[in-house]
């Protein structure tokens, strides 16, 4: 358990790609079985354990101390996980149990014993530990490591050059934690033993593109096709069993049984995963409510119908496709369309140009229904895992931007725990006594280290009412949000949510009166321009 707490200590203070990837990689090699598979599954979100809800964790914090002091300390280091982690009483921890130990005393315990368990385990551990073990019961590591650098981290442990991310990747989906043929393989022994047929393929990826690098590249050697707003998937289906999976390998096959029934065709797919009503792309806020179900009712079927905007084949039947170059990938997917004649899918077009300005002016137009931008696509690139250096570009629409105010603040977490770093912007409506700031958003990044001090310090100064970890503060500061996109909520008390949000810059000079409305920002709910 030592290690593993400071692996995650080791990620969070370490903002670099390649010493993250440095610490995974000396990690996996020199922890044991089975501990080094379940940090694996703890990183990738691939464990499954009774989880304690802030409020749980909080309340067995305050059984072992004052519960003035405690609420003094959680104000004074304002996260919860640390507070808990350094307050905790230490009690003799003898023996340190072995992460691999935790795992399965966590997992011998249901819901209600999930607390007791967790309060044992403290008792053994120290503030470090107890840290790693609030990250492993709370749900989420937030240590700044995506499931794929992970993978990638598990490639380069290998010497071998044949056990590459990508057959990594294209067993991932059938590998099980805590990984022990995974890492016998990693280390010379036999690739394990896998049905690959309904196997997730990893998917393609694209670099990020701006007007400036067009320069650099020829019109003649790249197709476009539009950006769309959905969620990226890879369909498969042989011999009748039928699959759907995430660009990150994740199936989603119960979530969508009316895409699933319409998978009466053979091979691989790739293409974009909508809700699509009258031919209409319905906004992205209509695809999230079918995602992550483990069942859908008739009802949202009904009114939710999805939708495959297809770019890409892998496979036709079982001959892979992906050694060939994109132009004839493309002719196949769109023969192979004509021969099954799918319903729920269509084949995402070409989009024509003759030169660079000519892309330009297309991008420049109003956006449609689902469009989130351009695709660049070298047209004789082959399809293969991962991004690739001039492969393929995604060239999103400028963000959108309103000047909305500063109404509260919360710290933010990891090496940002100490300042308020977390800020809910509002803006303006017309109340039942006037006018009224309601949030329509929460913004967490795109400020500097220095603005961010700058934040920090007004906050602090101008707190009006504090609600456990959030302060309210004086509504004086306007910052500009840029977005992709709006969509209605109801979570917010706006009825709108800004998608993506960041600060783009602090409007010192502007005053909080003259901040933007919520009728300016749901008018771009169907696209458009700021006023």
């Amino acid at each position: 358990m030592r290690a593993f707490a400071q692996l995650l200590e080791n990620l969070v203070f370490t903002p670099s790609r390649d010493a993250k990837l440095a610490h995974l990689i000396d990690y996996f090699r020199q922890t044991p079985d089975p501990d080094r598979g379940w940090a694996v599954a703890a990183l990738t979100g691939d464990l499954s354990l009774p989880s304690l809800s802030p409020s749980r964790i909080r309340g067995l914090g305050e059984e072992r101390v004052d519960p003035v002091l405690f609420q003094l300390s959680y104000d004074y280091v304002g996260d919860l996980a640390e507070t808990v982690a350094l307050i905790w009483p230490d009690a003799d921890p003898g023996n340190m149990p072995m992460l691999g130990q935790v795992i399965d005393r966590l997992s011998e315990t249901g819901p209600v014993q999930a607390g007791t368990a967790f309060a044992q385990l403290c008792d053994q551990l120290g503030p470090n530990e107890r840290l790693a073990l609030i990250k492993l019961t709370g749900g989420a590591m937030r240590v700044g490591v995506s499931a794929r650098l992970v993978r990638t981290a598990l490639a380069r442990m290998s010497d071998d050059p044949a056990r590459t991310l990508a057959r990594l990747e294209e067993l991932w989906a059938s590998l099980t934690p805590p990984y022990r043929d995974l890492f016998a393989w990693l280390e010379g022994g036999p690739e394990p033993d896998i049905d690959l047929t309904l196997a997730f393929k990893p998917v393609m990826l694209a670099n990020p593109l701006d007007e400036a690098c067009l320069k650099s590249l020829r019109p003649k050697d790249f197709l476009a096709e539009w950006k769309w707003d959905g969620v990226r998937v890879q369909a498969t289906a042989i011999d009748g069993e039928r699959r759907l999976y995430t660009r990150n390998g994740d199936e989603i096959s119960a979530a969508f049984p009316d895409v699933i029934a319409s998978m009466t065709w053979s091979g691989t797919v790739d293409g974009e995963l909508l809700v699509v009503r009258d031919s209409v792309i319905a906004p992205f806020a209509d695809l999230q409510k079918r995602l992550g179900r483990k069942r859908v009712g008739t009802k949202l079927l009904a009114e939710h119908p999805a939708h495959l905007l297809l770019y890409d084949i892998l496979h036709d039947g079982e001959a892979d496709l992906r050694p060939l170059p994109l132009t004839r990938r493309r002719e196949a997917l769109v023969e192979w369309l004509s021969r099954h004649g799918p319903t729920r899918t269509d084949f995402s077009a070409d989009v024509p140009f003759g030169s660079w300005d000519d892309l330009v002016k297309i991008r420049a137009r109003p956006r449609a229904a689902g469009q989130e931008g351009l695709m660049l696509k070298r047209a004789d690139a082959s399809y293969s895992a991962g991004p690739t250096m001039g492969g393929w570009f995604k060239w999103k629409h400028d963000p959108l931007s309103a000047d909305c105010v500063l109404i509260y603040a919360q710290r933010g977490q990891g090496r940002r725990s100490s300042y308020y770093s977390d800020f809910t912007v509002a803006a303006w409506r017309d109340g039942e006594t006037g006018p009224e700031l309601v949030p329509v958003g929460k913004a967490y990044y795109g400020y500097t280290d220095d603005e961010l001090l700058e934040l920090d310090r007004w906050v602090r100064d101008n707190t009006t009412d504090r609600f456990g970890p959030v302060r309210a503060v004086t509504p004086e500061i306007v910052l500009e949000i840029a977005f992709d996109a709006v969509q209605l909520s109801k979570r917010h008390k706006s009825g709108i949510a800004m998608r993506f949000p960041k600060i783009k810059r602090i409007r010192w000079d502007k005053p909080a009166a003259e901040a933007d409305r919520v009728t300016t920002i749901a008018a771009l709910i169907d696209g458009g321009e700021t006023q």
